[in-house]
């Protein structure tokens, strides 16, 4: 009931009834594994400078259905993200609009589920600028790897640390690695993890609502 309130209240909210799609029941067995290279880690004052995104269809990562793109900032990019996503100015000359790549991006995703590593950042810069083009936040269900995996561990106790770096998990599922902070790469990396963990969690565990 709570849910269905919430997707009220966003399509009223809508500004653009074109985008009523997003709202659709999700195709079955599909998802979107997604991520983003960013100018920072604050969703309210960093960019997005590169979106990466694949398809997961009955249970295989569809290759050919993939979204890549890198996003024109606002400024110039600092020599401290550089140094992360390895995105240097020149690599951003032909960059997308931001306004054509999230409408983009918004087209890619339709109303699947999206699955990711720390999603719920990716949700929150990604929703700064859907909420700006129109009007609400992402309304998709996500779906976060990092708690699936979490769910795996057998714990002596309540209290157990469990290693939930990215480079860990890769490890322990025995996933190959590509090249790291592409964001393309690590959404392909990501749904093999995905994929990896689907049968032994609950799926009603892993979803969330934003």
């Amino acid at each position: 009931m709570f849910k269905n309130i919430i997707r009220k209240f966003q399509i009223s909210r809508l500004k653009d009834k074109n985008f009523l799609y997003l709202f659709d029941e999700a195709p079955k067995n599909e998802y979107i594994c997604l991520d983003c290279e960013t100018t920072g880690l604050n969703p309210r004052k960093d960019e997005i400078i590169s979106i990466g995104a694949v398809m997961i269809k009955d249970n295989k990562v569809i290759m050919r259905k993939n979204f890549n793109i890198f996003l024109k900032p606002s400024s110039k990019v600092n020599a401290e993200s550089i140094k992360i996503h390895q995105i240097r100015p020149i690599d951003l000359q032909n960059a997308t609009e931001p306004k054509v790549a999230i409408y983009k991006l918004l087209e890619f995703i339709g109303s699947r589920p999206i699955i990711g590593y720390y999603i719920k950042f990716d949700i929150a810069i990604i929703s700064k600028y859907t909420k700006q083009y129109i009007g609400i936040k992402l309304p998709n269900e996500s779906i976060e790897v990092s708690s699936m995996y979490y769910k795996t561990k057998k714990r002596s106790s309540e209290y157990e640390f469990v290693d939930l770096k990215f480079d860990t998990i890769m490890k322990n599922l025995d996933i190959p690695e590509l090249g790291k902070h592409d964001a393309l790469n690590d959404a392909i990396m990501t749904a093999m993890i995905f994929l990896k963990l689907k049968d032994k969690t609950p799926a009603k565990t892993t979803f969330y609502t934003n």
